[in-house]
């Protein structure tokens, strides 16, 4: 028997809040949180613009200033955005608390894990020889090592399963954490995404790749579905969520933010960058993951674009919600909430899950910022530049990761 999977917490580090209340005031107040790069030098570089983590503290969250010191920034914000998502869901695995250790999981995933770590030991041995490379190098950069320090934290004793598929990884982890709760193999998990890749040698090989905006302007340089879009700005960050089993959820007392109720996941199998241009297989996920939550017509859907901004995406994903809806495409709420982060590639989905959740709560669909300048072809209602009040029924999140990976998840308004 299906179990049914809600969640109970939540947690956010991003470029425009530290904290869940701070993300979401920003989204629905159309805060930028896009700038110049200040944490590296850009003298050389072809993009100087990013959606950097500000005024992060790790004390904040109870991490150790000598963890922080040894771990690669990846990990640290995954810690910080977990240690949220734990005490706001109230779950306690320690000796006479409120989950067996056994039953409680951690899926979090990155897409691609200690970049600054890599760099860093790559210039030792080449500049210094082998001996001066640290010690602590591979279990640093490796992109498990988030999901392995948040389970030892938190004495999750339960599977963990760390996703790397690009642009979709924490999407993925969230739905196959989904899978694995309601299949009965954990009573919670902790699922999400990190990613701290502001560094010179991401900047310089996605610049290069053409992906990335060339605008000077960090205020109008992330622009989903807006004609004079020129590509992604790259962004760092983590999220987590708390998924857990209805019953035990009940039982304990908890607060549930939302149900979670669908999942989809698809692969293009057709460019190692570029979204299937026909939007046929990024549907067929959107469709898995409405289909298994029930959706009707009669329902008030939002969705959580991965609207990118690139050319080649935002009216791929258009043409995706068309063949997934039909004409529903044309009532749904849309937004992009990466107008106001920027990308944070593998932590994308989860920031993007957590607004979903947020939306549904709330009755409120943040904006897609700096929308003024619709394209053409992305004619559905992207819910430009002011957030709308909804009576929201369900709600999904999709990304698309290159290789061709898609992920979509679908949630609920809870309902007793």
């Amino acid at each position: 028997m299906n179990k049914r999977v809600v969640v109970t917490g939540t947690g956010v580090i991003s470029p425009v809040g530290n904290d869940v209340k701070t993300y979401w005031d920003s989204l629905l107040a159309g805060v930028c949180g896009i700038d110049f790069i200040r944490s590296i030098p850009t003298d050389d570089l072809p993009v100087k613009i990013a959606g950097e983590v500000r005024d992060f503290n790790p004390a904040d969250y109870e991490i150790e200033a000598p963890f922080a010191r040894k771990q690669d920034r990846f990990t640290t914000f995954a810690v910080a955005a977990a240690w949220q998502a734990v005490r706001e869901s109230g779950l306690d695995s320690s000796e006479g608390g409120n989950i067996d250790p056994f039953r409680y999981g951690v899926y979090v995933g990155s897409g691609i894990g200690g970049f600054a770590t890599q760099v860093r030991e790559t210039e030792k041995i080449l500049t210094e020889g082998a001996r001066w490379v640290s010690p602590l190098f591979i279990p640093t950069m490796i992109a498990n090592i988030a999901a392995g320090n948040i389970a030892i934290r938190n004495k999750a004793y339960g599977p963990c399963l760390p996703v790397v598929t690009a642009c979709a990884t924490s999407t993925h982890a969230i739905g196959e954490a989904y899978r694995a709760i309601r299949h009965g193999y954990a009573d919670a998990i902790i699922a999400g995404g990190s990613e701290a890749a502001v560094i010179p040698l991401a900047v310089a090989g996605f610049a290069n790749a053409k992906a990335l905006s060339r605008s000077e302007d960090p205020k109008y340089a992330s622009l989903p579905f807006n004609r004079n879009r020129g590509g992604f700005v790259l962004a760092e960050g983590a999220a987590m969520l708390m998924l857990e089993e209805y019953e035990h959820a009940i039982a304990r007392g908890a607060e549930i933010l939302a149900e979670v109720c669908g999942y989809g996941n698809t692969c293009d199998a057709y460019h190692v960058t570029a979204p299937r241009p026909d939007g046929t297989t990024q549907a067929a996920a959107i469709r898995q993951a409405l289909d298994e939550a029930g959706y009707g017509s009669d329902d008030v859907l939002y969705i959580n674009a991965h609207g990118t901004g690139t050319a080649l995406n935002d009216p791929a994903e258009t043409l995706a919600f068309k063949l997934a809806l039909g004409e529903d495409a044309y009532k749904a709420h849309i937004s992009s909430t990466k107008g106001a982060t920027g990308h944070l590639l593998g932590a994308a989905g989860a920031v993007e899950a957590v607004a979903s959740v947020l939306a549904l709560k709330n009755g409120i669909v943040p904006p897609t910022i700096n929308l003024d300048e619709a394209d053409p072809e992305c004619d559905l209602d992207y819910t430009p530049d002011i957030p709308v009040k909804a009576p929201l029924t369900i709600a999904i999140s999709d990304s698309l990761g290159f290789g061709g990976h898609n992920g979509c998840v679908a949630f609920r308004k809870y309902k007793v």
